[in-house]
């Protein structure tokens, strides 16, 4: 069996399809995108950069009826967008019933309406901005069993939509808590967020960030 896996290497760098030289980089088969709010991005995109099984976590604006908002745009409360994270995922690591297990647990308040913590507006709701109608089912079918189980005192509020657009947030929302670990919002408000999934979650934790887009 070694010998045969010696051959079929040596054929591979004979004919090309392997350069000695180069890493060889195993991309995901198969990746799913879901879009995600819950308060001030920084904080949702820091949860899910830390999450197993996740490629790639942005900060950007779903939810809205006007084409590519600046952040004063969306701050405004006008245009109807919410500070949201586009998460693209590989469903063979981590599933779509996890990332909401830590949306609805570690990453937010989904009983808060039009708001998270200090920050006010519609533009911090909770919403699910689904891809598929399998993620609108299972979001769906996720918080009527929260509900039933009474995991909350008060009714969850979370918003669950179709995504229409999602607009990238400016280059300067990326990796912020990451970035600014020691500016007092992100560590009173975002910081505990990636304490409490690598507590809740500790199998779907993980200090290697993902990227984003």
């Amino acid at each position: 069996m070694r010998m045969l896996m010696r051959s079929a290497a040596a054929i591979a760098l004979a004919t090309g399809l392997i350069a000695a030289s180069t890493p060889e980089v195993h991309a995901p088969a198969k990746t799913e995108t879901i879009v995600f709010a819950g308060g001030c991005f920084w904080g949702i995109q820091s949860v899910f950069q830390h999450t197993k099984g996740v490629v790639s976590a942005t900060s950007g604006y779903a939810g809205g009826n006007v084409a590519k908002p600046s952040y004063e745009d969306v701050s405004s409360g006008q245009t109807g967008h919410a500070e949201s994270v586009k998460v693209v995922f590989d469903p063979s690591q981590v599933s779509y019933e996890q990332l909401l297990k830590i949306f609805f647990s570690v990453a937010h308040d989904p009983t808060e309406l039009n708001r998270q913590g200090p920050d006010v507006g519609t533009q911090y709701r909770s919403a699910v901005f689904y891809l598929t109608d399998a993620q609108k089912q299972e979001t769906e079918a996720y918080i009527a069993q929260l509900g039933a189980a009474h995991a909350y005192k008060q009714p969850i509020v979370t918003q669950v939509a179709k995504l229409k657009e999602f607009y990238r947030a400016e280059d300067y929302h990326q990796n912020y808590a990451e970035l600014h670990p020691d500016q007092p919002y992100i560590a009173i408000n975002d910081a505990p967020k990636v304490v409490n999934l690598k507590k809740s979650f500790p199998q779907l934790y993980t200090d290697k960030l993902a990227s984003h887009e």
